[in-house]
């Protein structure tokens, strides 16, 4: 593919956001074409983002009427959406009916949880709050790109961090059926996980040099880990998830244990891993514990496992907002444009962040 494809970033100021506009700047295949932000439309994108203003100098800020009007007038686009939960699927619904009515074909990747349920009635269950585009939801497919291989939707609902970090984990074991379908994971995030706007979470001085859980067991990412798993596993799982703060920027550590139904060792366990993820390109399995600053600031995921007698523990560390947001949705971006899955994502970790 020579022509390049006209990309639309939605809710331009967050982090994800900016990990999206730094991926895409550099991406083969895709050309920035306009960025939502709704607050601040004709201000400066490097202003919001100093660390890709020597790339972005001219560019600013589009209004939601902008952006409708660029995607109905584009052929086909690519349009990725880092909107809220909540607001995320009415502001999609409104670009593809107005697509719809052009004739045009844009293609979404929404990293909002608006997508990430088949029916409004679930997702109403944990948001607490009405669907923006229930009659959406079929055209959506909600999964990591490592367990969907075949993709029937036009759009993608990409899942959330902590469900890449579980989903990478979990997945294969249940699918081997080794384990009883009961797992326990303890997983630890850092700041960036909590958004641009400072909270008591992500204020400096309250999370240096500490580490402290959070909505242990009820957090709402949960029926989201469970839906997925069994989706791509085809085994009905129950997940006791306890997430951690940790006192670091960017990154997630999960683990992830489970009983075995027969013994199985360290070495077996490692192999079946690597052999349920020998096509994923992102995915490394390690004979080592990983190690979060050997994945920070790419798209890689790695993976390691112990077994003891009938407990297994497997290990997985993912940068949440490269792999477990704006990477991984790229990653779905470049399939649904038949491209390389790996096209403009191959960049490895910065290391000693």
């Amino acid at each position: 593919m020579t022509e390049r494809i006209p990309t639309v970033v939605l809710g331009g100021t967050g982090y994800v956001s900016g990990e999206l506009l730094r991926l895409i700047i550099g991406h083969p295949h895709f050309d920035l074409a306009g960025v939502l932000s709704d607050s601040q439309p004709g201000e400066s994108i490097g202003k919001a983002f100093p660390h890709l203003a020597a790339v972005l100098s001219d560019a600013t800020f589009k209004s939601q009427a902008e952006i409708e009007q660029l995607i109905a007038s584009r052929p086909r686009s690519a349009l990725f959406s880092a909107a809220p939960h909540g607001a995320s699927a009415a502001l999609i619904d409104r670009l593809l009916t107005s697509a719809e009515r052009a004739g045009t074909r844009p293609r979404v990747v929404d990293i909002s949880a608006d997508f990430r349920y088949t029916s409004a009635s679930a997702y109403e269950a944990v948001y607490k709050h009405a669907h923006g585009a229930p009659q959406r939801l079929a055209q959506f497919s909600c999964a990591i790109p490592e367990h969907l291989p075949t993709l029937t939707t036009p759009h993608v609902g990409h899942p959330g961090c902590f469900s890449t970090a579980t989903l990478l984990a979990s997945v294969p074991l249940l699918a081997s059926g080794w384990v009883e379908p009961t797992l326990f994971v303890a997983a630890v995030t850092g700041s960036t996980g909590s958004g641009r706007k400072p909270s008591e979470s992500t204020h400096h001085p309250l999370r240096h040099s500490d580490l402290y859980s959070y909505n242990a067991l009820v957090h709402r990412h949960i029926p989201e880990i469970t839906a997925c798993a069994e989706s791509a596993s085809g085994v009905a799982a129950d997940f006791a998830f306890v997430p951690h703060s940790g006192p670091f920027a960017r990154g997630i550590h999960a683990t992830v244990q489970a009983t075995l139904k027969s013994k199985h060792d360290t070495a077996q366990v490692i192999g079946m891993l690597r052999e349920y993820y020998r096509h994923s390109p992102f995915v490394r399995v390690l004979d080592a514990a990983p190690r979060m600053k050997n994945i920070v600031a790419s798209n890689y995921a790695h993976l390691s496992a112990v077994a003891n007698g009938r407990t297994v523990a497997v290990m997985s560390v993912v940068d949440n907002l490269n792999k477990g947001a704006a990477g991984g949705a790229v990653q779905w971006m470049n399939r649904l444009f038949a491209l390389p899955e790996t096209a403009g994502l191959t960049a490895p970790a910065a290391g000693w962040t």
